[in-house]
């Protein structure tokens, strides 16, 4: 059974940095596609940034240039790095893995729990 844990949410000022981290068991993230989302209250959950099949990393145009998405395969973690945050930012934030075959990614999403980003004017 795969299973996703998100940490390094928490309250931080607009300008700030956060960096989360998603710890994944049950699965190699070398031979999957991982990715971020957000969702806030009443709205549709977002896509943040991903990792394709093919290794490249794709942006959101809300978080270029401000947000990185990394992986450590030797710790199968993800991780988003995010700096100059906006108040727009704040949301929970959800990582998820699709399976992965060559550079095609396939089947529907796992999901984390969840971690809570806020941040103020």
């Amino acid at each position: 059974q795969v299973q996703l844990t998100e940490s390094g949410g928490g309250s931080v000022q607009s300008g700030g940095s956060l960096r989360l981290s998603c710890a994944v068991s049950g699965s190699n993230i070398a031979s999957d596609c991982m990715a971020w989302f957000r969702q806030t209250p009443g709205k549709t959950r977002e896509w943040v940034a991903r990792i394709g099949g093919d290794g490249r990393i794709f942006y959101a145009d809300s978080v270029k240039g401000r947000f990185t998405i990394s992986q450590d395969n030797g710790k199968n973690t993800l991780y988003l790095q995010m700096d100059s945050l906006k108040p727009d930012d704040s949301a929970i934030y959800t990582c998820a893995r699709r399976p992965r075959s060559g550079q095609n990614c396939f089947g529907d999403n796992t999901w984390g729990q969840g971690t809570q980003v806020t941040v103020s004017s």
